[in-house]
């Protein structure tokens, strides 16, 4: 399950490819952010179903979003706060 540059680019309204590689960027960090923050083993993120991959799909557009409004003052101890909140009911105890 990936995001894509063009559905990314989409969310954030972003139409000109000035910035195509730090939205990639961004999409590669909130992928690995989303995943750590659910618990989630590389197995288990490949191979989740339909309900759990769309929540995780929406996690990483909200943090690509938070990461591209917030460059200079991204609050990342919020960003985890609210990725749990919106997580919640897919999140794993521990690993």
């Amino acid at each position: 399950m990936e995001v894509t540059l063009e559905e990314a680019k989409t969310y954030l309204r972003v139409s000109s490819s000035d910035e195509d590689e730090l939205i990639q960027n961004l999409i590669t960090s909130a992928t690995a952010t989303v995943q750590d923050i659910a618990r989630f083993s590389d197995e288990e993120w490949e191979s989740g179903e339909e309900k759990i991959l769309i929540r995780m799909r929406i996690a990483i557009l909200y943090t690509v979003a938070y990461l591209y409004e917030h460059r200079e003052d991204a609050d990342h101890n919020q960003l985890n706060l609210t990725l749990r909140a919106l997580l919640f009911g897919v999140r794993k105890e521990g690993f």
